[in-house]
Protein backbone atom coordinates (compact mmCIF):
# COMPACT_ATOMS: atom_id res chain seq x y z
CA UNK A 1 0.00 0.00 0.00
CA UNK A 2 2.83 2.53 0.61
CA UNK A 3 4.73 1.46 -2.39
CA UNK A 4 1.14 2.19 -4.51
CA UNK A 5 0.78 5.60 -2.40
CA UNK A 6 4.16 6.93 -3.11
CA UNK A 7 4.15 5.50 -7.10
CA UNK A 8 1.15 7.53 -7.24
CA UNK A 9 2.44 10.70 -6.10
CA UNK A 10 5.39 10.43 -8.52
CA UNK A 11 2.89 9.67 -11.60
CA UNK A 12 0.94 12.55 -10.28
CA UNK A 13 3.23 14.72 -9.84
CA UNK A 14 5.00 14.25 -13.54
CA UNK A 15 1.79 13.69 -15.54
CA UNK A 16 0.72 17.36 -14.57
CA UNK A 17 4.48 18.72 -14.99
CA UNK A 18 3.80 18.19 -18.46
CA UNK A 19 3.68 21.30 -20.28
CA UNK A 20 -0.42 21.78 -21.74
CA UNK A 21 -3.41 24.09 -21.21
CA UNK A 22 -3.73 23.33 -17.75
CA UNK A 23 0.17 24.08 -16.70
CA UNK A 24 -0.29 27.17 -19.03
CA UNK A 25 -3.35 28.01 -17.49
CA UNK A 26 -2.32 27.73 -13.82
CA UNK A 27 0.81 30.07 -14.68
CA UNK A 28 -0.85 32.71 -16.32
CA UNK A 29 -3.56 32.91 -13.62
CA UNK A 30 -1.14 33.06 -11.10
CA UNK A 31 0.98 35.66 -12.96
CA UNK A 32 -2.28 37.75 -13.63
CA UNK A 33 -4.17 37.77 -10.53
CA UNK A 34 -2.16 36.37 -7.95
CA UNK A 35 -1.27 32.72 -6.00
CA UNK A 36 -4.40 31.91 -4.68
CA UNK A 37 -6.06 32.20 -7.59
CA UNK A 38 -3.44 30.08 -9.53
CA UNK A 39 -3.51 27.69 -6.48
CA UNK A 40 -7.41 27.16 -6.97
CA UNK A 41 -6.51 26.75 -10.63
CA UNK A 42 -4.47 23.69 -9.41
CA UNK A 43 -6.72 22.48 -6.76
CA UNK A 44 -9.25 21.64 -9.26
CA UNK A 45 -7.02 20.34 -11.89
CA UNK A 46 -5.97 17.68 -9.07
CA UNK A 47 -9.23 16.99 -8.26
CA UNK A 48 -10.11 15.99 -11.87
CA UNK A 49 -6.73 13.67 -12.11
CA UNK A 50 -8.16 12.28 -8.78
CA UNK A 51 -11.24 11.45 -10.24
CA UNK A 52 -10.56 10.76 -13.60
CA UNK A 53 -7.46 8.04 -12.25
CA UNK A 54 -10.15 6.55 -10.33
CA UNK A 55 -12.16 5.77 -13.07
CA UNK A 56 -9.58 4.34 -14.83
CA UNK A 57 -8.68 2.29 -12.33
CA UNK A 58 -12.11 1.13 -12.44
CA UNK A 59 -11.93 -0.09 -15.57
CA UNK A 60 -14.65 2.78 -17.13
CA UNK A 61 -12.05 3.59 -19.91
CA UNK A 62 -13.85 1.07 -22.45
CA UNK A 63 -16.48 3.46 -22.55
CA UNK A 64 -14.32 5.82 -24.45
CA UNK A 65 -14.07 3.63 -27.17
CA UNK A 66 -17.73 4.44 -28.30
CA UNK A 67 -16.81 6.84 -31.53
CA UNK A 68 -19.87 9.14 -31.19
CA UNK A 69 -18.97 8.87 -27.31
CA UNK A 70 -15.68 9.93 -28.30
CA UNK A 71 -16.38 12.25 -30.92
CA UNK A 72 -18.82 14.67 -28.47
CA UNK A 73 -16.58 14.91 -25.73
CA UNK A 74 -13.81 15.89 -27.30
CA UNK A 75 -15.47 18.58 -29.17
CA UNK A 76 -16.95 19.30 -26.28
CA UNK A 77 -13.51 19.60 -24.29
CA UNK A 78 -11.94 21.70 -27.77
CA UNK A 79 -14.69 24.28 -27.34
CA UNK A 80 -13.69 24.77 -23.50
CA UNK A 81 -10.18 25.57 -24.08
CA UNK A 82 -10.62 27.26 -27.07
CA UNK A 83 -12.75 29.80 -25.01
CA UNK A 84 -10.61 29.67 -22.27
CA UNK A 85 -7.79 30.59 -24.58
CA UNK A 86 -10.29 33.36 -26.62
CA UNK A 87 -10.51 35.04 -23.36
CA UNK A 88 -6.98 35.27 -22.39
CA UNK A 89 -6.25 36.77 -25.79
CA UNK A 90 -8.58 39.20 -24.45
CA UNK A 91 -7.01 40.11 -21.57
CA UNK A 92 -3.54 40.87 -23.30
CA UNK A 93 -5.02 43.21 -25.71
CA UNK A 94 -6.25 45.59 -22.92
CA UNK A 95 -4.25 48.31 -23.05
CA UNK A 96 -3.48 48.78 -19.81
CA UNK A 97 -2.95 46.92 -16.34
CA UNK A 98 -5.83 47.03 -14.07
CA UNK A 99 -8.44 47.33 -16.64
CA UNK A 100 -9.40 44.16 -16.84
CA UNK A 101 -13.37 42.53 -17.07
CA UNK A 102 -14.55 41.22 -13.84
CA UNK A 103 -14.33 37.48 -15.16
CA UNK A 104 -10.64 38.24 -15.98
CA UNK A 105 -9.95 39.11 -12.69
CA UNK A 106 -10.73 35.41 -11.05
CA UNK A 107 -11.34 35.31 -7.09
CA UNK A 108 -10.00 31.67 -5.80
CA UNK A 109 -13.58 30.50 -6.11
CA UNK A 110 -14.19 31.14 -9.74
CA UNK A 111 -10.44 29.65 -10.07
CA UNK A 112 -11.56 26.42 -9.05
CA UNK A 113 -13.99 26.25 -11.22
CA UNK A 114 -12.36 27.10 -13.93
CA UNK A 115 -9.16 24.69 -13.43
CA UNK A 116 -12.33 21.38 -12.51
CA UNK A 117 -13.78 22.70 -16.01
CA UNK A 118 -10.45 22.79 -17.59
CA UNK A 119 -9.17 19.99 -16.59
CA UNK A 120 -12.24 17.88 -16.65
CA UNK A 121 -12.26 18.58 -20.93
CA UNK A 122 -10.05 16.10 -21.67
CA UNK A 123 -11.91 12.75 -20.26
CA UNK A 124 -9.58 11.40 -22.49
CA UNK A 125 -7.33 11.31 -19.54
CA UNK A 126 -8.91 8.23 -17.90
CA UNK A 127 -7.77 6.14 -20.53
CA UNK A 128 -4.08 7.38 -20.12
CA UNK A 129 -4.67 6.35 -16.51
CA UNK A 130 -6.06 3.18 -17.30
CA UNK A 131 -3.03 2.47 -19.08
CA UNK A 132 -0.67 3.81 -16.66
CA UNK A 133 -3.00 1.81 -13.56
CA UNK A 134 -2.08 -1.76 -15.71
CA UNK A 135 1.23 -1.07 -16.04
CA UNK A 136 1.73 -0.15 -12.23
CA UNK A 137 -0.20 -3.56 -11.78
CA UNK A 138 1.76 -5.55 -14.22
CA UNK A 139 4.80 -4.08 -12.14
CA UNK A 140 3.82 -5.39 -8.96
CA UNK A 141 2.96 -1.91 -7.98
CA UNK A 142 -0.55 -2.25 -6.77
CA UNK A 143 -0.90 -5.43 -4.70
CA UNK A 144 -4.37 -5.94 -2.77
CA UNK A 145 -7.60 -4.12 -2.08
CA UNK A 146 -5.77 -0.84 -0.44
CA UNK A 147 -3.79 -0.64 -3.18
CA UNK A 148 -5.72 0.71 -5.88
CA UNK A 149 -7.18 3.12 -3.35
CA UNK A 150 -3.21 4.11 -2.16
CA UNK A 151 -2.29 4.89 -5.76
CA UNK A 152 -5.35 7.34 -7.07
CA UNK A 153 -5.00 9.13 -3.83
CA UNK A 154 -1.43 9.50 -4.62
CA UNK A 155 -1.88 10.58 -8.00
CA UNK A 156 -4.20 13.44 -6.49
CA UNK A 157 -1.80 14.52 -4.48
CA UNK A 158 1.18 14.30 -6.60
CA UNK A 159 -0.99 16.43 -9.02
CA UNK A 160 -1.80 18.68 -6.23
CA UNK A 161 2.22 19.06 -5.27
CA UNK A 162 2.99 20.17 -8.73
CA UNK A 163 0.82 22.94 -9.35
CA UNK A 164 1.55 24.33 -5.99
CA UNK A 165 5.35 24.29 -7.12
CA UNK A 166 4.30 25.73 -10.23
CA UNK A 167 1.95 28.54 -8.11
CA UNK A 168 5.29 29.25 -6.09
CA UNK A 169 7.64 29.70 -9.43
CA UNK A 170 5.45 32.47 -10.63
CA UNK A 171 4.42 33.82 -7.24
CA UNK A 172 8.27 34.63 -7.53
CA UNK A 173 8.01 36.04 -11.05
CA UNK A 174 5.40 38.12 -10.23
CA UNK A 175 7.31 40.82 -8.07
CA UNK A 176 9.27 41.31 -11.37
CA UNK A 177 7.16 41.10 -13.92
CA UNK A 178 5.91 44.76 -15.12
CA UNK A 179 2.46 45.23 -17.71
CA UNK A 180 4.29 44.32 -20.74
CA UNK A 181 5.72 40.91 -19.43
CA UNK A 182 1.98 39.96 -18.31
CA UNK A 183 0.53 41.29 -21.73
CA UNK A 184 3.34 39.28 -23.49
CA UNK A 185 2.49 35.65 -20.94
CA UNK A 186 -1.52 36.36 -22.01
CA UNK A 187 -0.42 36.18 -25.45
CA UNK A 188 1.37 33.17 -25.73
CA UNK A 189 -0.90 31.60 -22.93
CA UNK A 190 -3.85 32.36 -25.38
CA UNK A 191 -2.44 31.07 -28.52
CA UNK A 192 -1.04 27.75 -26.70
CA UNK A 193 -4.42 27.16 -25.79
CA UNK A 194 -6.31 28.24 -28.56
CA UNK A 195 -4.20 26.29 -30.52
CA UNK A 196 -4.54 23.06 -28.21
CA UNK A 197 -8.34 22.97 -28.42
CA UNK A 198 -7.76 22.86 -31.65
CA UNK A 199 -5.46 20.03 -31.55
CA UNK A 200 -7.84 18.52 -29.30
CA UNK A 201 -11.09 18.84 -31.75
CA UNK A 202 -8.97 17.62 -34.66
CA UNK A 203 -7.48 14.37 -32.90
CA UNK A 204 -11.22 13.74 -31.73
CA UNK A 205 -12.85 14.18 -35.64
CA UNK A 206 -10.01 12.15 -36.65
CA UNK A 207 -10.60 9.29 -33.83
CA UNK A 208 -13.89 9.19 -34.65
Amino acid sequence: MIAAFWTGIALGFVVAAQVGPIWLLCARTTLRVGAASGFAIGLGAATVDLAYAALGAAGIAPLLAVPALRLVLGLAGAAVIVVLGARTLRTALRVRLGAELPEETLAPRAALRTGLLATASNPATIASWAAIFGAASAGNAVRGVAGPVALVLGVGLGSLAWHAVLVGGMRLLRRRAGDRTLRAVDGVAGVALVAGGIGLGLRAVRSA
